[in-house]
């Protein structure tokens, strides 16, 4: 079945749209919806076959429409998930997917009304570097976790923050954990599982903006493993570093910032394990479609019951639960433990001023 799709937004829809049209057979993009005109066209570069449309009601009111693809800024993300699934679409959403878990919780609760799946856009986790590690950890080559070293150092400076909503609580919601780190703690979790507890400190360092711009972060996972996660938006370029240590292999990625799973990545064999045994199980493997179209690919796959490797709403809820934490160990000084329940401080958002009494 090919799916109609209409895209929210111009901007990281481009990218989306890229995505979208390496799989005809999959997906049709009918719609574009931006309110800058000029800007839809210049993403379009003069393609016929895709409408632009600058009011989203126009859109959630077309019966031909199957998927509504959400690229909006943060704080739009809610409402208009809403919307589309009280339309009867399927909604793909960016990051991060809303505001609290309890707009996480609602989201869910509007999904189960109306039948309708909501897709949390973690594109990271597709690419030949994570299938390979996914592949060896299923057949055992890996052994028990250990521990787990996570980088976000990206390069942010004024320019970036001359878009009025980006950093502010209001417009962005929040600052690197939120916007930057998002995608690879949503990795570490693929990887690692779900998180205990964790403890935070996050600091305004690089730019004169409202929210944090660095952060690090210390997590014990469920099944015992350590993690760290550093995060900068004052390096001197884009870098992500990922480092899994295991019982019988270390795994490591390049350092692309955009596209971790898809960069070179080494895999060593540690004590008694074979490096050549290794080596000849990653060369058999099957090559991965890697980022966007990862992505859509096994949204595809889990509409027409052909897989379930698509990144679902609770996952979508974890890094809501996991972003919620950090700030909440970050102003507090405290170690938190999850998961979480709207019994937290924070379940009703993050926003400072906004915390439970």
């Amino acid at each position: 079945m090919t799916r109609r799709v209409a895209i929210i937004g111009a901007g990281i829809g481009k990218e989306h749209l890229a995505g979208y049209l390496q799989l005809p057979d999959r997906f049709s993009v009918a719609t574009l919806c931006d309110l800058d005109k000029e800007r839809a066209a210049s993403v379009l570069a003069g393609r016929q076959d895709i409408t632009i449309e600058t009011e989203l009601g126009a859109v959630l009111a077309d019966p031909s429409i199957d998927l509504v693809d959400v690229c909006l800024p943060p704080h739009l993300h809610f409402s208009t998930c809403v919307a589309a699934l009280e339309a009867g679409k399927e909604v793909v959403c960016e990051k991060p997917l809303v505001g609290s878990l309890q707009e996480a919780d609602l989201l869910a609760q509007k999904s189960n009304e109306t039948g309708k799946t909501v897709f949390p856009v973690f594109q990271y986790r597709y690419g030949q570097g994570t299938a390979i590690l996914k592949a060896l950890m299923q057949d055992g080559f890996a052994g028990k976790p250990l521990t787990a070293s996570i980088e976000t150092h990206w390069h942010r400076d004024a320019n970036y923050y001359a878009n009025p909503w980006r950093g502010t609580w209001k417009g962005e919601q929040g600052g690197a954990v939120l916007g930057h780190a998002i995608h690879n703690h949503d990795l570490l979790c693929r990887v690692l599982g779900p998180i205990k507890r964790l403890a935070a400190m996050t600091a305004t360092r690089v730019n004169d903006i409202e929210v944090e711009d660095c952060a690090a972060i210390s997590l014990e996972m469920e099944n015992g493993a350590l993690a760290t996660s550093s995060i900068t938006l004052g390096a001197a370029d884009d870098t992500t570093r990922l480092r899994f240590c295991f019982e019988h292999l270390t795994a490591e990625s390049g350092t692309e910032p955009y596209a971790p799973a898809e960069g070179a990545w080494t895999f060593k064999a540690r004590g008694n394990a074979d490096q050549d045994t290794l080596d000849r199980f990653i060369s058999k493997q099957p090559v991965a479609r890697p980022g966007f179209a990862g992505f859509f690919e096994a949204v595809a796959d889990f509409l027409d019951k052909r897989g379930n490797d698509a990144v679902m709403l609770e996952d979508g809820r974890r890094s809501m639960e996991l972003v919620t934490a950090i700030y909440h160990s970050g102003r507090t000084g405290e170690f938190v433990n999850l998961p979480l329940d709207n019994a937290h401080p924070l379940y009703d958002g993050w926003m400072p001023g906004t915390e439970r009494l």
